[in-house]
């Protein structure tokens, strides 16, 4: 059954009521009744039914989404470990020293997104709490970390063939091939649709570039300027002393040691568990993956608390309830995904996606054209869903099949699902990528969006017109060109707005 137009209505309640009201809970639920209540025909009780039978318990026994919730409780205990620890204190304050300026603290920030490129979910969760301390004491904006965690967690992942990412992705290409009944290699064609990654690559070099030129703007820029007004946090201060109990506990006691030997366990671990699969050169099921990385962070935390306790900064009792507590934290992070994936299942069984292909498909494209418009529709289908992955598995069939007709590579068609999947995940406050990087950066949720909404933006119609020229030359060079305007941009602008002051 086609619900046609209806089928807009649930992504567009959940995004308009995030942004009015700034809870996404409720947005999310809201969006959700309402597709509920179009799918049950106009009954309340019957929705309800269905979000909670059809929906919520269904998402919840997904193995997938079962895996990433327990890892994202794991995770969470880890990090409020390393917040009460005083190590991410006193990391920072070893390091400023050496990290003393704005343009070094958002560089290092960006260089351990890059490295923890093995998870896009670790990425904010791990880094954000590490630098956190730092950016505060150097008055660097969290929605400037929170950014700058989400462009270096989904971009750079989405680049990297052997962790989940690519699996998925070829995937999703081997399935279309088979399909057509072509020869075609799924992970020749993932290769060769990097160059064509347009916007994941944008979307990392932009890091650097707003860093070097220091040119923040809209949003971002009044977050910068409410920044430094913001007093220094007291255990940041460098003349800080930190209370000691009768009996020798104390957040000063902490040692920088307290981060970089957990955050090395996790990776320790990580590669125990998956080189002998092949890691990092082969691929490695997803599912093995998450268990890996869980058993990581789980270690970590075993192996902080131990050194609270041996360092004298707080005892068992304590320790052992700061990781329950930060479990227990995560709580609204969990409720959030689960109600975004079943409003991403609700909107794919409205048929909001194939209502949007559908009108694409009954205009007639030039076939240079076919590119851009896939990146387009790709967006608006991300952006709804809150899904870059649920975006693949709808664009992946209809791109594939439409570059195999017109004759133009099969990579830049799945460069262009893959450029629009992510720019819409980017400007979606419903993804989970976007609620855990407000999450690590412990910075409000639509204030993270709001502020990275421009810059995701720029990178996305530079992104758009670079398909436009991909379609015409097919060539992988329009990379360069967008790299080059991206450059020219932030450059022109930065001496432009010099001039003015």
């Amino acid at each position: 059954m086609s619900y046609g137009i209806l089928s807009l209505l649930p992504p567009l309640v959940a995004v308009a009521l995030a942004i009015k009201s700034k809870n996404v809970i409720f947005s999310l639920f809201c969006g959700g009744f309402m597709g509920a209540l179009i799918l049950c025909v106009g009954n309340p009780f019957a929705a309800i039914k269905s979000m909670i039978g059809d929906y919520f318990f269904v998402q919840l026994t997904d193995s997938y989404n079962a895996g990433v919730i327990v890892l994202v409780i794991f995770i969470g205990g880890f990090i409020k470990l390393m917040e009460k620890s005083g190590g991410a204190q006193a990391f920072a304050k070893g390091v400023h020293k050496v990290i003393d300026t704005k343009l070094k603290a958002q560089l290092c920030a960006w260089l351990g997104g890059i490295l923890i490129f093995f998870s896009d979910l670790g990425t904010p969760l791990l880094v954000g709490p590490v630098f956190r301390p730092l950016f505060d004491k150097l008055k660097v904006s969290r929605e400037k970390l929170a950014w700058i965690l989400d462009s270096t967690s989904s971009p750079v992942a989405i680049l990297v063939p052997f962790i989940g990412w690519g699996v998925y992705i070829m995937g999703l290409i081997q399935s279309e091939f088979t399909n057509l009944g072509v020869a075609e290699s799924d992970y020749s064609t993932f290769v060769q649709a990097i160059p064509f990654q347009i916007y994941a690559i944008l979307a990392i070099i932009m890091i650097p570039l707003v860093a070097f030129t220091k040119k923040d703007f809209s949003q971002m820029r009044k977050a910068e300027l409410q920044a430094q007004k913001n007093p220094v946090p007291a255990e940041m201060e460098d003349n800080y002393v930190a209370e000691t109990d009768d009996r020798g506990y104390s957040m000063g006691n902490a040692k920088p040691v307290m981060v970089l030997l957990p955050i090395i366990t996790v990776f320790v671990t990580l590669f125990v568990n998956l080189v002998p699969l092949g890691f990092p050169f082969k691929k490695v099921d997803g599912n093995i993956f998450r268990v890996a990385l869980t058993m990581g962070y789980f270690l970590a935390a075993v192996l902080l608390m131990a050194m609270m306790i041996f360092f004298k900064v707080k005892d068992v009792k304590e320790t052992f309830k700061i990781y329950v507590d930060g479990m227990k934290g995560m709580t609204d992070v969990a409720i959030t995904l689960v109600l975004a994936w079943s409003l991403g299942t609700m909107i794919s069984n409205l048929g909001t996606a194939e209502f949007i292909i559908g009108i694409l498909q009954k205009s007639n494209f030039s076939a240079w054209l076919i590119p851009a418009f896939i990146f387009l529709f790709g967006t608006f289908v991300s952006f709804s869903t809150g899904s870059s992955w649920g975006t693949f598995a709808i664009m992946m069939p209809l791109a594939i099949p439409m570059a195999h007709a017109f004759g133009i590579p099969y990579a830049i068609c799945v460069g262009a699902v893959l450029s629009g999947g992510l720019f819409g995940d980017h400007c979606s406050p419903i993804s989970d990528t976007t609620i855990l990087s407000s999450t690590g950066a412990e910075c409000d949720l639509v204030d993270h969006v709001k502020t990275q909404l421009p810059y995701a933006c720029v990178n996305g119609i530079i992104a758009f017109v670079s398909f436009i020229l991909a379609g015409l030359t097919r060539s992988p060079l329009c990379v360069v060109f967008a790299v080059a305007v991206l450059t020219g941009c932030m450059f022109i602008w930065n001496k432009a707005d010099e001039r003015v002051k």
